[in-house]
């Protein structure tokens, strides 16, 4: 009934079963300390439930401590280990020393590769210690594919960082060649766990995600597009507090990121997802990495839907911190009294009274227009979160917009801006727009492997974009009409996108079709149209990107605000 074997690769590996033990038996408080990267020696101590003299000595038998007793097993599994193969198969490949104790039997079992030397009482504290030494030391072939100590310390923290997010009610804590690297309290504060793995300005940035459906529910936190990274390393998804590596999972949350983030950055999310077991196989890989769910796009769907609408609520603008300025040490120092007092600089309101009435004036203009459009997205205004309040001063080099508000300093890049109203132009075009128009000439496409034979899926899937594909022999697909939003574009390929994008299960979104058309038609557009302007023209502009609903960021999720508070200003001026 096994589909995937335990075979114990890498420090890392072993870690991450005894760490499961661990969780499995009820700890509170875990311990690792690993000297050379663990393959000198790695230790494992918990306070969990122990064992008795039998199951110690058992433990070290095949599939002794597994959890399966029939088939059906397979789909009820509430325990992260569940093979029963960790313990023999690491015992195989190094010498273990466990001690061992449920409150009533203490027991110490040593094991020299595969066999054992010693069975014997043994006092020792309530939970189990596994000492791990000479690992792989009699399998040369395996030794020689481990990389330096410090690599695999590094796999081995990035492991138990994730076990703190996986369960932060556990107290973590590692130590590598006698240092603590890693501690967690165990208050069962996610927040915190992410501050001690992310960061301080990754931590104060995260939004809180609470969502289901039917068979999912989500719990976590989403970090601020602001704060990105180069890889996935970051995106940590959990399904019933085991953590796993899937892309598809990966690509959701990307996708609910689209659009705020550049291109080849990633977000930083941590999200547990619990579920019905009956829906999860973890009976996949042998380290357990990878599972497969009965209802994916189901979780897709609910991923990227939620993900966005939660990270539109959120302004994503990000505060400019330049360096201070050093001092200059060479002036001439005085020893006058007033010279000698210590220097103050005073936050105050900036004493530009026509400027402050400019500004108490735009926001009252925004606050009609805002009540105007209450009526009909009520909701959607709610969430909104408005943009602040400026007084435009000027432009630079007929690239950025400088402008006044209350937090300092904002400077806005131009081209960002109109590419982000254009989008969102269009975007409203595509939504209040349904009408079709003929083509003089229909439209023919290449029908890729399977859309003829799931026409009535296709259809019912690109419907509600006013497009219905109809066969054309037995490799093509031809449309005779099209929305009038797609008129001007790539047509072709905006269409063929649209069935392959059907084809491998992922929803098109009139989002991205506006995003395609935009590059198509738009973004040459806009940069001609960067010019110098007066302060009307400005103001229009400005007041054009206010209205938008994500006024943040260009379309490609690049930023397109900053803001220079009067602090930051102050320090430059020392």
């Amino acid at each position: 009934m096994i589909a995937a074997g335990e075979v114990v690769e890498r420090p890392m590996g072993v870690v991450k079963e005894l760490v499961e033990n661990a969780i499995d038996a009820g700890s509170t408080r875990i311990i690792v300390n690993i000297t050379g990267g663990g393959i000198d020696a790695l230790s494992v101590e918990d306070n969990g439930c122990g064992m008795d003299a039998e199951d110690a000595r058992n433990a070290f038998l095949r599939h002794a401590t597994s959890k399966i007793h029939e088939q059906n097993d397979l789909w009820n599994i509430h325990t992260l280990g569940f093979r029963g193969e960790a313990l023999p198969s690491i015992a195989s490949v190094s010498k273990l020393t466990m001690y061992t104790s449920d409150g009533e039997a203490s027991t110490k079992v040593v094991m020299e590769y595969g066999k054992e030397v010693v069975y014997e009482p043994s006092a020792c504290p309530n939970g189990t210690k596994i000492t791990v030494e000479g690992l792989f030391y009699r399998t040369p072939a395996r030794l020689k594919h481990l990389r330096s100590a410090s690599y695999e310390a590094s796999l081995i923290q990035n492991v138990i960082s994730s076990f703190a997010l996986s369960h932060p009610e556990i107290a973590f804590r590692l130590f590598t060649d006698g240092r603590e690297t890693f501690r967690t309290n165990g208050n069962n504060n996610l927040l915190e766990v992410i501050y001690q793995v992310y960061g301080r300005q990754p931590a104060e940035s995260a939004i809180r995600a609470q969502f289901s459906d039917y068979d999912y529910t989500v719990d976590g936190y989403l970090i601020s597009p602001v704060f990105n990274r180069a890889n996935r390393n970051f995106i940590h998804v959990f399904l019933n507090g085991r953590m796993v590596k899937d892309s598809r999972l990966y690509r959701a949350v990307q996708e609910g990121y689209s659009g705020m983030l550049a291109q080849g950055r990633y977000p930083m999310c941590v999200l547990h997802i619990t579920m019905d077991p009956h829906i999860l196989d973890v009976n996949v890989h042998p380290g357990k990495w990878e599972v497969r769910l009965s209802k994916e796009r189901q979780l897709d769907y609910l991923l990227v839907d939620n993900i966005s609408k939660l990270l539109r609520k959120t302004p994503v603008v990000k505060k400019a911190e330049p360096e201070a300025v050093k001092p200059v040490y060479y002036q001439p120092v005085s020893f006058t009294k007033e010279e000698m007092a210590p220097a103050h600089i005073e936050e105050k309101e900036p004493a530009y009274t026509e400027e402050v009435s400019d500004e108490q004036l735009l926001a009252s203009l925004w606050k009609e227009k805002e009540e105007k459009k209450e009526d009909k997205k009520e909701e959607v205004q709610e969430e909104k979160v408005p943009f602040p309040a400026c007084h435009i001063l000027g432009q630079i080099h007929t690239s950025y917009i400088v402008a006044e508000c209350e937090a300092g300093l904002m400077l806005l890049d131009m081209k960002r801006v109109m590419q982000r109203t254009a989008y969102e132009s269009l975007l409203k075009e595509m939504e209040n727009n349904h009408a079709t128009m003929q083509c003089l000439v229909p439209i023919t496409i290449h029908a890729a492997t399977g859309a003829l034979e799931r026409l009535d899926e296709l259809n019912a899937a690109t419907g509600g974009m006013g497009v219905h594909f109809e066969p054309f022999g037995e490799d093509t697909l031809v449309v005779h009409e099209i929305p009038c939003w797609m008129k001007d574009g790539n047509e072709v390929e905006i269409l063929t996108d649209m069935v392959d994008s059907f084809l491998q299960d992922k929803k098109e979104t009139k989002e991205k079709m506006a995003f395609q058309r935009l590059i198509a038609r738009t973004y040459s557009a806009t940069r001609k149209a960067v010019r110098e302007m007066d302060i009307q023209a400005l103001e229009v502009l400005v007041e054009s990107l206010a209205q938008c609903d994500n006024p943040w960021t260009a379309p490609d999720g690049k930023p397109l605000v900053a803001i220079l508070d009067e602090r930051t200003l102050a320090r430059n001026f020392l």
